[in-house]
């Protein structure tokens, strides 16, 4: 974990004074109780399935639909932890099937349930038929899941939200904004509880876990120096998220604090300290030609060709925030877990219309980017999505 912090330009691990506190009431209720953990195999499922395990749970089912991932869990946890006298199985389905809900019928009882999949990326709003894989799993598989923990009697239903549910500039934050609606519905019905927090560094996928391919595959290193962003390690992740599943009170939003212990910091600058660390130069480069050619000599001399430019693709918000100045905040119950406080605020006819609308444009195999950000802005009227026609796949 130090070396993690050290990249993101910190030396402190933010929940340690939350966790400590709370770390024997943690323990006495995991050691009692059943959970399943959705999205398991992700960069966050991982972290929070390894804070659970080391526990000792009572019953602990990982699903996920990534067969890859959910190996390498399962390597990681033997090796990292060894075993546990309770139930622990992992399966490799996609929770938007017949399988899964088969799965969920032969049993279906866990005090806890826990979604972590989520489509995260911007990026996956460059084309239409992704975007609608995101509604999919951010919002349909999350109200779908949550009806099952209810006809099942859970206890307590956790999903991951995201910074970029609030303010929503994006069409991933959007979609996240419009499941906590979701989850606002079902709140009357189950105990839930979400987080929305920060980039996890090097997780599966990010710019920051690209730094490591790169290097392997001897290529240049690429980052925006414009945008910062609020870094959690994936060990925090899971933290963040373990502490709202089982403490957080219906609806409540958990985020990390701001302190000295977590700023701002831009991808460039994070490029220039891993690069460091490995014992390279950045070696500044005009454009991507001489990003590639020089990426044959430099590793060499121990230098790294390095691209760092301003960000133009559509979906980058120019800031991040946790909050809404509308929201009600408890910043006294933690040391650095920051609570949003919510009643259970949703507009019915507005949620039944955009289900009809989005099942109605599936059933026909038909429609466009427009016809979805039209039906995101009746849902968020003051959404501030901007279309600039440049996307992330395609830069190097």
């Amino acid at each position: 974990m130090n070396k993690t912090l050290n990249l993101i330009g910190r030396e402190k691990a933010l929940f340690s004074k939350d966790i400590s506190t709370y770390n024997e009431k943690l323990k006495n209720i995991i050691v009692t109780s059943s959970f399943l953990v959705i999205g398991g195999a992700g960069s966050i499922g991982q972290a929070v399935t390894k804070e659970i395990f080391k526990r000792n749970p009572k019953k602990l089912h990982v699903v996920d639909i990534s067969e890859n991932n959910m190996v390498e869990l399962v390597r990681d946890i033997r090796s990292s932890f060894g075993y546990i006298d309770g139930d622990f199985q992992t399966f490799a389905l996609d929770i938007g099937s017949i399988e899964y809900d088969a799965f969920i019928k032969a049993d279906g009882k866990y005090d806890y349930v826990l979604n972590l999949s989520a489509l995260k990326h911007v990026r996956s709003e460059k084309d239409h038929f992704t975007l609608m894989r995101m509604i999919e799993t951010n919002i349909f598989n999350t109200d779908k899941t949550l009806e099952q923990s209810i006809e099942n009697g859970t206890k307590k239903y956790f999903c991951v939200s995201t910074d970029k549910a609030a303010n929503p500039v994006n069409m991933m934050g959007a979609s996240k904004r419009i499941m906590e609606m979701f989850v606002m519905r079902k709140s009357q019905h189950i105990n839930v509880s979400m987080a929305r927090f920060a980039n996890v560094a090097f997780s599966d996928g990010s710019l920051l876990h690209g730094f490591d391919q790169r290097i392997k595959k001897n290529q240049p290193i690429v980052a925006p120096n414009d945008i910062k962003r609020y870094f959690v390690t994936p060990q925090e992740s899971g933290e963040l998220c373990l502490m709202s599943c089982i403490f957080g009170e219906n609806r409540d939003i958990f985020f990390p604090k701001l302190s000295e212990n977590l700023h701002l910091i831009t991808f460039a600058d994070i490029a220039v300290k891993y690069l460091e660390n490995l014992g390279y130069e950045p070696y500044l480069c005009k454009d991507e030609d001489e990003a590639r050619e020089l990426s044959k000599t430099l590793p060499a001399e121990k230098k790294w060709p390095c691209l760092f430019t301003s960000s133009d693709t559509t979906g980058e918000k120019d800031f991040e925030e946790f909050f809404t100045d509308a929201e009600t905040l408890d910043m006294e119950r933690f040391e650095n877990l920051g609570v949003i406080k919510n009643e259970a605020l949703f507009d019915e006819e507005k949620l039944n219309y955009f289900e009809t609308t989005i099942q109605k444009f599936k059933a026909k195999l038909s429609w466009t980017k427009e016809d979805i950000v039209k039906e995101f802005f009746t849902m968020i009227p003051d959404f501030g999505h901007k279309e600039t026609g440049k996307y992330l796949d395609g830069k190097m």
